[in-house]
């Protein structure tokens, strides 16, 4: 890039001025004009919810007052066409991270240059021998981990040279972000949440040194400083994951040395946490159908049962099961819910403060077992959000319905009238995940058989796997293993796999097939995270 020229530097998900390689480049070449544009319409079914478009308000007049203390103005822009936005600004452009919008600005030759200033790799960066995509994390995280990275990080830079002229701007109050109806609610978040990436950067140096060492033993529980609760400064890159990465490894090596085996697997595991991110971008670019079904193509012929007044339970936290209600109530009150009690995708979307596509997409895939690599969902407790049930002996807090009367009745609970009764019977809810399962196997069988030319599109058909009899899949749902019906089909699945051996697994193209091992995905760490 020639120097002394005027660069535009398109803000999207680096909402940060510390490590942002296209900032540090544009103001060491030259004068700069910092853009964001929003543009709703492009959005589309995905419009962000209340809560993240209030994250995201915040985290924009933070940027705001960052630059304009280095000198420059940003410039906000509301528009129906990101296109249309960064062609009247052009002259020329020095970063747009979208590739499509990249294409169309070079064919109008406006000289472009994008960085990656949010993954450690980019989705197309990471395959196997074959050059195809892997469709399990530990064989993709592997492969990452012993791939060369670059490791300069890019200081905040002292000074901008704005750019010359005067450039349309949008205040931000203007963009829509919050109306008047939702800054009471809003409000409430501001009191537990501090966006903008100075902020993001406090939260950060908290973890590391006040609790990174016990996160290994605290990720599996829901409350609490369990988490780091960093994925809505990632999300909205007001934290570099490169910066990440690269303090959670060195404190990784500093704890292997000491012979710290806490702490070095409290690095290893959260390092594992940031590699779901990373694996949820990958999955999604290399298999894009995976925002609307399973990458188990046998799923899609599961019966689902539609039931509004279920739905409307789970949402408010009603259901009469206490780990749920639980959940549900933390993320109405903070924004915010524990990954593992994350069991949905399109209803969170709207709920989340770090509603993130690719990384809710494959979360709940990963939990609900609609991965080849899926983990099971651990027990857990937290009752802190449940007052109802604050003094309830822990032995029945998970299901107080079996509770003795008098247990009942010492705790302050009347089950239908202070806190619900379970929405639907766990016998009853098994005999009809027995039903579903036969229903969805017989749909798969009828679909495979009117399909014989091979062009159905499947990375992991479990009809390779169901050799065994119906009865099997009854005895796993009569001992009561769980009550989810992808959990179950998991379980058969790898019991099936220790039987059977190897199998093969399609990528996506047909191209090629692999080979995973029963007891790579068996032995596969149970307790990853992708809220970090």
């Amino acid at each position: 890039m020639e120097k002394n020229c005027t660069s535009i530097v398109w803000f999207r998900r680096d909402l940060r001025i510390e490590d942002n390689p296209a900032l540090a480049a544009a103001a060491r070449d030259g004068k700069l004009l910092p853009v964001f544009i929003w543009c709703p319409k492009e959005e589309g079914q995905y419009y962000p919810g209340r809560v993240s478009r209030w994250w995201l308000k915040q985290s924009l007049i933070h940027l705001q007052h960052s630059l304009k203390s280095l000198g420059a103005e940003f410039s906000v822009t509301f528009n129906c066409s990101t296109l249309d936005s960064l062609s009247s600004l052009a002259d020329p452009i020095s970063l747009v991270r979208d590739h499509s919008i990249k294409q169309k600005l070079v064919e109008l030759g406006i000289n472009v240059q994008s960085y990656n200033g949010e993954l450690l790799f980019e989705p197309w960066e990471v395959y196997d021998d074959n050059e195809r995509a892997f469709t399990t994390f530990k064989a993709y995280w592997d492969k990452s981990l012993n791939m060369e990275r670059e490791h300069v990080a890019h200081l905040p830079p002292w000074r901008l040279v704005p750019a010359e002229g005067k450039v349309e701007n949008t205040p931000i109050e203007a963009l829509g972000l919050e109306n008047e109806s939702e800054k009471s609610s809003n409000a409430l978040l501001g009191r537990g949440w501090s966006p903008g990436w100075s902020n993001a950067d406090k939260a950060f140096t908290e973890f590391i040194q006040h609790h990174l060492l016990n996160y290994s033993k605290d990720r599996l529980r829901v409350g609490g400083n369990s988490t780091s609760l960093l994925s809505p400064y990632l999300h909205f890159g007001e934290l570099s994951v490169r910066k990440v990465f690269q303090c959670v490894r060195m404190k990784q090596v500093v704890w292997k040395n000491e012979q710290n085996s806490v702490g070095e697997e409290s690095a290893t595991l959260f390092l594992k946490s940031v590699g779901l991110r990373e694996y949820s971008r990958y999955i999604c670019f290399n298999f894009p159908f995976t925002h609307e079904r399973s990458l188990l193509s046998s799923l899609k012929h599961f019966p689902w049962d539609v039931n509004q007044a279920h739905f409307k339970a789970w949402r408010q936290g009603r259901t009469g099961y206490p780990l749920v209600d639980a959940g549900m109530r933390e993320l109405w009150a903070t924004g915010w819910i524990h990954n593992r009690i994350r069991w949905g995708m399109k209803y969170f979307w709207d709920t989340l403060l770090d509603a993130d596509l690719e990384s809710d997409i494959i979360g709940w895939q990963y939990i609900s077992g609609s991965l080849p690599d899926g983990h099971e969902l651990e027990r857990m407790d937290s009752p802190q959000w449940l007052p109802e049930l604050a003094r309830m002996p822990t032995e029945w807090i998970h299901h107080p319905w079996d509770a003795p009367l008098t247990v009942l009745k010492s705790a302050g609970v009347d089950l239908g009238i202070n806190y619900p009764k379970p929405i639907i019977d766990i016998y009853l809810a098994r005999d009809r995940l027995t039903e579903a399962i036969a229903i969805m196997r017989q749909n798969e069988a009828t679909s495979n058989a009117a399909n014989t030319n091979g062009t159905d599109e499947v990375v992991f058909d479990n009809a390779i796997l169901m050799k065994k009899t119906w009865q099997l899949i009854v005895l796993d749902v009569a001992v009561g293993r769980t009550i989810s019906g992808f959990a179950v089909l998991r379980d058969v699945k790898y019991r099936w796999q220790e039987e059977i051996g190897t199998e093969e697994m399609s990528s996506k193209n047909g191209a090629t097939n692999m080979q995973i091992s029963a007891n790579q995905i068996l032995h596969e760490e149970k307790s990853s995270s992708f809220n970090l």
